[in-house]
């Protein structure tokens, strides 16, 4: 059975910080990439960053141009764990974020991604 549970959201002032987790079960983690998107009230899912692991202590990330400089995504596959580094936070980042799975080898734009966790808030005040 699939799982992604995120952790870590919550309410920040404009300029802090926050960081998700997502503890993921039931499928070969260090084989597929890992991602984070969100969906602010009233809009549509938004890509956020993804990574996937190409060996060694390398890994390819891509990041949406509208949080680059100030989220980062990284992963442990010892942990099963993606994460999302938040810095910078400004209100128009208040949204819910989930952590997505696809296959490694399905990646791409405009592919779907297979697994889906239910999603954590984040709220940022001005």
């Amino acid at each position: 059975q699939v799982q992604l549970i995120e952790s870590g959201g919550g309410l920040a002032q404009a300029g802090g910080s926050l960081r998700l987790s997502c503890v993921a079960s039931g499928f070969m983690f260090s084989q597929y990439v890992m991602g984070w998107f969100r969906q602010a009230p009233g809009a549509g899912r938004e890509f956020v960053a993804a990574i996937r692991y190409t060996g060694g202590n390398t890994y390819y990330i891509d990041t949406a141009d509208s949080v680059k400089g100030r989220f980062s995504i990284s992963r442990v596959n010892a942990k099963n764990t993606v994460y999302l580094q938040m810095n910078s936070l400004k209100p128009e980042d208040t949204a819910v974020y989930s952590c997505a799975a696809v296959d490694r080898f399905k990646y791409g734009p405009g592919n779907p991604f297979d697994y889906w966790g239910q999603g954590t808030q984040v709220t940022v005040s001005s």
